[in-house]
């Protein structure tokens, strides 16, 4: 007797790809990229494609590339420890105002978001005074970044801790979601900002001169390599790690940026992150980047309200599959290992949801990290006009111009087909509507 698989095996000249697309679409595109990948000489087992899975630079965005011996600085990308947060509150829908325009202004005021100057002098995307929390933060960060600089000053040439709390552009946001319940959370996506940018962009191009330098023939460029015990590469993994720990801190400070607008809005009754203790330190889990196992905060089980998560969905750890140690790259991916919690957000105007992971091997223990692109910015902008991103975003607090366009719901695939395709990776535990969202 067999048990049907719920992925699409895809043969190529090197390893399969496992691709759970049941319902959803490849494009040639991105199906091309993952044979290019899966034929790389350390590739560990075989490449995984989530339900997401979208042409990306390098590596296809939704994939989990396991490696030995390697790692593709351009598979992790510059966005580098990307990722998400979701509290819980102790307010219920009925607590919201209805009209949640001065909760979007509270919010758009505590936290820097977008871009001006070209990042420059008064960026409106950077703190030009950053605050004591923010400093703390960064002051525990910064030995560690100090030593990168010391051997690669460039890295260096750019904002560090006046980026350290900011959203960004692009499709990084901040939403007040709420769930079937009716109970009212924050999510907010984001990662190692300028930060990252600059580690990820500086040893890509490192990568792409060690194999200029021994001649290696590459199925594409972007697909350069780091050999394990290369002075390269001990020196991408300790910047890498110190970006995503940027990035896990950058949202755990947005949150409280968040909490704090809210609290200060006098829209609101007096309310708590659900899982915070008599101290009003918030129960954290995260293990993204720290590689640690799973655990309920506040001694609440896994999965249930007064849980936050903070998981990376862009970023390498090493990890044990198939009984051997390994690198893992997920490229839009977010690790499910089993009772794991993630965070699945659709796009702005549909549903997001909380999930538990079932520890898939098949998947690297790992789920989709959102919807998906099912076309590009520039496709978005020309097919969408203003009037469809309004009707279509109508029941959520947002910006309606045509600077979002591009982020409208139809630009990105169902996110119901999405969540089916996976339904062997992962269990909802909650389904979030957003009721207000804030864009870089």
């Amino acid at each position: 007797m067999t048990t049907e698989r719920n992925y699409e095996l895809i043969e190529t000249p090197g390893k399969p790809v496992k691709a759970w697309i049941k319902g959803v679409t490849l494009d040639e595109g991105a199906r091309a990229q993952l044979v290019k990948v899966a034929q790389m000489p350390f590739i560990h087992g075989w490449v995984a494609a989530m339900p997401d899975v979208h042409l990306g630079i390098g590596a296809t965005i939704g994939s989990v590339i396991a490696t030995k011996g390697a790692v593709i600085p351009a598979a992790v990308g510059v966005d580098i420890g990307c990722g998400m947060l979701a509290a819980p509150l102790s307010l219920r829908a009925e607590d919201l105002p209805s009209d949640l325009r001065p909760l979007r202004t509270a919010i758009e005021k505590a936290v820097p978001h977008g871009r001006t100057n070209h990042g420059g002098k008064g960026d409106r995307g950077a703190w030009h005074d950053a605050p004591k929390r923010t400093q703390a933060a960064w002051s525990a960060l910064k030995p560690r970044y100090d030593a990168i600089v010391e051997r690669r000053p460039q890295l260096g040439q750019g904002a560090d801790v006046a980026q350290l709390g900011t959203l960004g552009g692009g499709n990084h946001f901040i939403e007040l979601c709420v769930d079937t319940t009716g109970g009212v959370w924050i999510m907010l996506h984001s990662g190692s900002r300028g930060l990252g940018n600059r580690i990820g962009t500086r040893f890509i191009e490192l990568a792409r001169k060690d194999m200029e330098r021994i001649q290696a023939n590459l199925p594409d460029r972007d697909l350069a390599y780091f050999s394990e015990g290369t002075e390269h590469f001990d020196e991408y993994v300790e910047a890498v790690s110190l970006a995503q720990d940027y990035a896990s801190t950058n949202r755990r400070l947005m949150l409280e940026a968040v909490v704090g607008a809210l609290r200060d809005s006098g829209k609101l009754k007096p309310f708590t992150i659900l899982g915070e203790d008599a101290r009003g330190t918030a129960a954290w889990r995260e293990g993204e980047h720290e590689g640690g196992p799973p655990r309920p905060g506040a001694g609440a089980p896994a999965g249930a309200p007064g849980v936050i998560v903070n998981c990376h969905h862009n970023y390498v750890s090493r990890e044990t599959h198939l009984g051997e140690s390994c690198l893992v790259t997920r490229k839009g991916a977010v690790r499910a290992r089993a009772g794991e919690m993630g965070i699945i957000p659709g796009s702005m105007g549909t549903r997001s949801y909380i999930v538990r992971g079932k520890g898939n091997p098949e998947s690297f223990e790992s789920c989709s990290h959102g919807a998906g692109r099912m076309m590009s910015r520039t496709e978005a902008k020309k097919r969408f006009t203003v009037e469809d991103h309004a009707k279509a975003t109508a029941h959520v607090e947002c910006r309606k111009d045509a600077a979002v366009v591009d982020e409208t719901p139809a630009a990105y695939k169902p996110i119901e087909k999405v969540m089916a395709a996976q339904a062997d990776l992962v269990e909802i535990v909650h389904e979030l509507s957003q009721v207000l969202c804030v864009k870089g």
